[in-house]
C-alpha cells in the first residue's frame, strides 16, 4: 500500500473530512515517527508494534563484484518490529483474543 492508497482509503470512510487534511495528518504522523527515530527514541503503537532504532557497529565487507575487502562504517537503522495483534492477523486472519 502507498501513502497515496492509505490516503484515498481514508478519504472513502471519512467522506466529511476534505483529502487535503487527511493528507497532512498521515504526512504529520509519518514525519513524527521518524522524527522520533532520528532522535534515538523508540516509537509504540499499541496493537501494531514498535519502531526502534539498532545500532550496527563497523566492519569489513566484501565487494561483491571484485572480492575485494572494503570497511563498512558504523551506522543506525530503523527496525520495526510487530506487535502481537498485527502478527496474529497477518498469520492466518487469527484474532488474538479468541484464544
Amino acid at each position: 500500500m502507498l501513502r497515496s492508497d492509505l490516503i484515498a482509503r481514508l478519504a472513502d470512510e471519512n467522506p466529511d473530512l476534505r483529502q487535503e487534511d487527511l493528507e497532512r495528518v498521515v504526512g504529520v504522523i509519518l514525519d513524527e515517527i521518524a522524527e522520533a527515530l532520528s532522535r534515538g527514541d523508540r516509537v509504540e503503537l499499541r496493537g501494531f508494534g514498535a519502531f526502534s532504532v539498532r545500532h550496527r557497529k563497523a566492519r569489513k565487507g566484501r565487494n561483491p563484484r571484485t572480492g575485494e575487502t572494503v570497511n563498512v562504517e558504523a551506522k543506525s537503522v530503523p527496525f520495526f518490529r510487530p506487535g502481537k495483534e498485527l502478527r496474529a492477523r497477518v498469520n492466518n486472519g487469527e484474532d488474538p483474543e479468541s484464544r
